[in-house]
């Protein structure tokens, strides 16, 4: 496997790392905190690991917020959830894939290093 440099951010993650760690790279769109466990030393786990807990805050942020607000916030609350997921798969995909793609307004955030 070649070594890629990846779009968005133009950091380079270890091929050999990518490919051990892919798995847990996917599943942490699933449980977040999955790969800070199992792969602690992995730089591109802990990158989707850093994107899933930003989208699943993020998450948790705009239920609550769009929860409050009446009528308009109820009927935004199903296509905000709509688009959580289609994040979330985006994601999966990207880490089960090998990839290193930010996701789309949430992916600019960083709290794991």
């Amino acid at each position: 496997m070649s070594q890629e440099i990846f779009e968005n951010d133009q950091e380079e993650f270890d091929p050999q790392d990518i490919e051990k760690n892919k798995t847990m790279a996917g599943l942490a769109y699933l449980i977040f905190f999955l790969p800070l466990i199992a792969c602690p030393d992995s730089k591109f786990a802990k990158f989707h690991a850093n994107q899933a807990l930003i989208l699943w805050l993020a998450g948790i942020a705009g239920s609550i917020i769009l929860g409050f607000i009446p009528i308009i916030g109820w009927i935004l609350l199903p296509v905000f959830t709509i688009v959580l997921i289609i994040f979330g798969v985006m994601g999966l995909v990207n880490g089960l894939g090998g990839k290193a793609k930010k996701l789309p307004i949430v992916g600019n955030y960083t709290l794991i290093k």
